[in-house]
């Protein structure tokens, strides 16, 4: 199965192609930054049932002529996935007839180090052909943890932030980008939203992503990120669920263990709303429980 922070490291090169340029000089490779650019099919499927898919793939026109970029996003090592890098440049070679190269983003040093070694293909006496993936690992990209560096190029510093999403430096990182954001204008709010979620992509399951939760919900507020709504709204739930029980017991409700669960474990704050209303002249919790219709019957 393909996971969220597997796509956040080659969608962002398709968020900003000249990325790959910038990423690239940590490598000591000079690309020439795209003048323009064309994202291609990333189906490699033949006529036989064979599906073979590339994770991105971009045509970058520069001054200097074009080439194609095929970006992997790679979690850790897997013998098979040489052969099937070779195939992907030979094929989009042959139909496009521009010359590519591969580019594999790895979240762990281990599996760069994998990635990066070049695979001769073709028997001892004679090498047919070599493979040679630029590779982006946690070494290969800065710490990017100064608000104004991660201004000048928030690409670069989601890039960062998702490579180096389990070392010492990502909560500065993660503090770094929020300020960065936060700067933009309003006209650049998508743009915005954009980034938050592929930083929520990239960071995975780890400690760093509770983190980022917790800076959208508090310093990137104003972005209408999907994560930042579901943070808001749990708040709200809970701040509804102590003032309702609060309210109960104030006007001595029994409340029963099952019904303190079932009021906090409610994430809904508009039932937990319903529920306060009810509360006001309930003189049970089965009245604040009970449906509309329920509620008029027991009345009746």
């Amino acid at each position: 199965m393909v996971s969220s922070s597997h796509e956040a490291l080659h969608r962002i090169f398709q968020q900003d192609p000249g990325l790959f340029a910038r990423a690239a000089r940590h490598l000591g490779v000079a690309f020439p930054p795209p003048v323009s650019t064309v994202e291609l099919s990333t189906d490699l499927t033949e006529t036989q049932p064979l599906e073979r898919r590339v994770d991105t793939l971009l045509q970058m026109n520069t001054e200097d002529g074009s080439f194609l970029l095929a970006v992997e996003s790679q979690g850790r090592p897997a013998p098979d996935k040489p052969a099937s890098w070779a195939y992907y440049l030979s094929y989009v070679y042959a139909k496009y007839r521009i010359p590519p190269v591969l580019l594999v983003v790895c979240v762990d040093r281990g599996t760069a180090e994998w990635a990066a070694r070049q695979v001769d293909i073709g028997p001892r006496q004679w090498c047919s052909l070599s493979l040679r993936p630029l590779v982006l690992g946690p070494d290969d990209v800065p710490v990017i943890d100064s608000p104004d560096d991660a201004a000048r190029d928030i690409p670069l510093t989601v890039l960062s932030a998702a490579l180096h999403r389990r070392d010492p430096g990502a909560d500065a990182i993660l503090n770094a980008l929020a300020k960065a954001l936060k700067g933009l204008s309003a006209d650049d709010e998508n743009t915005a939203t954009t980034f938050i979620e592929l930083t929520e992509q990239g960071l995975g399951a780890t400690q760093a992503a509770e983190l980022w939760r917790h800076l959208m919900a508090v310093d990137l507020s104003f972005f209408q990120s999907q994560t930042a709504q579901q943070l808001r709204a749990e708040g709200r739930a809970e701040s509804r669920a102590k003032d309702l029980l609060l309210l109960l017991g104030h006007r001595g409700v029994e409340v029963s263990e099952e019904d303190r669960e079932r009021i906090v474990g409610c994430g809904d704050p508009d039932v937990l709303g319903l529920w306060f209303r009810k509360a006001l002249t309930a003189t049970s919790t089965a009245e604040v429980f009970a449906s509309e219709g329920e509620a008029g019957a027991d009345a009746g």
